[in-house]
């Protein structure tokens, strides 16, 4: 029986960081999903509503993670079916970004991440990529985990992040429309 991998963020492996046995052979345990709200008709190529071409991720929290189940198609594609790595490093910024959005309720800009590439990620097969907060937020950043698990819960892609949290009046190119609905969005999801 070969070993559950375990990879590590600061002394942490990232089973325990994402809540979920990160293994070749384990099954995905089912926990409580709280799906969770989202805004509409923006043009975000990993979450918005409003782009034809986009991923249109959806999230729910599971335990300590954020999570989103996607199913990736021919438009994804970089050899023949399999994913282009930049929608991989896509899916896994966006879940960690929106860990920080929903766990640490801030807006933020990702400064750098790394990923590494494990196994050929399939198309047209239902996959779940998670993120969570690597370590307590501190001097206006967040450190971030993240995978992408196959059906089985094996981990085909890991991501490492550091975000940069940032006030409302820092982000001066988004719309003030924009930056009102994230602030409800904040306060909703204090009083959930």
């Amino acid at each position: 029986m070969r070993p559950t991998p375990q990879f590590t963020t600061q002394g942490r492996t990232l089973s325990t960081l994402l809540g979920k046995p990160v293994s070749r052979k384990a099954p995905l345990m089912e926990e409580q999903r709280l799906p969770l709200p989202r805004l509409e008709g923006y043009d975000c190529f990993g979450c918005g509503t409003n782009n034809p071409i986009g991923l249109r991720m959806n999230f729910y929290r599971e335990g300590n993670a954020v999570c989103s189940d996607v199913v990736l198609n021919r438009h994804h594609v970089g050899w023949q079916n399999m994913a282009h790595g930049g929608i991989i490093s896509t899916l896994l910024d966006e879940v960690m970004a929106w860990a920080v959005i929903y766990l640490k309720r801030s807006f933020s800009v990702t400064r750098r991440m790394t990923v590494r590439y494990q196994a050929p990620v399939p198309v047209n097969v239902p996959l779940t990529v998670r993120g969570a907060i690597a370590e307590e937020c501190a001097a206006g950043t967040c450190r971030t985990s993240g995978v992408l698990l196959d059906r089985e819960g094996k981990a085909l892609a890991t991501g490492e992040a550091e975000f940069v949290l940032l006030s409302a009046e820092r982000l001066t190119a988004l719309p003030e429309e924009l930056k009102r609905e994230m602030t409800t969005l904040f306060e909703r999801l204090t009083t959930s």
